[in-house]
């Protein structure tokens, strides 16, 4: 079991950045592999970003490729998204989720079986 929480969403202009948090609690944060799923209004949510267990491996949906960056902090229980370059289209609820399931297709939302509240992130001028 893990829990997790996220922060950092809110109001920001087009070309700013913004960095979300998900804290971890529970058992042991390191043997879970990490990703940012995204879910805009009126959409389905979407695979945003991801990294392995020790942090050495990341991958990323072509459109935040580039701007988008996820790091994570073992020691700390923590993951994190820095959002730069912000457009309009990147506004959606974001979340954070967690898998223990080290072989599947990391774009595939059913294999996350822990997942945040999430938190908003809203791109307008």
């Amino acid at each position: 079991q893990v829990q997790l929480a996220e922060s950092g969403g809110g109001l920001v202009q087009p070309g700013h950045s913004l960095r979300l948090s998900c804290a971890a609690s529970g058992r042991t944060f390191i043997n879970y592999n990490m990703a940012w799923v995204r879910q805009p209004p009126g959409k389905e949510r979407a695979f945003v970003a991801w990294i392995d267990w020790a942090g050495i491996s990341t991958n990323y949906r072509d459109s935040v490729k580039g701007r988008f960056t996820i790091s994570r902090d073992n020691a700390k229980n923590s993951l994190s998204l820095q959002m730069n370059s912000l457009k309009p289209e990147d506004t959606a609820v974001y979340y954070c989720a967690a898998t223990l399931n080290y072989s599947g297709t990391i774009t595939k939302l059913d294999e996350y079986a822990y997942w945040g509240q999430g938190t908003q992130v809203t791109v307008s001028s």
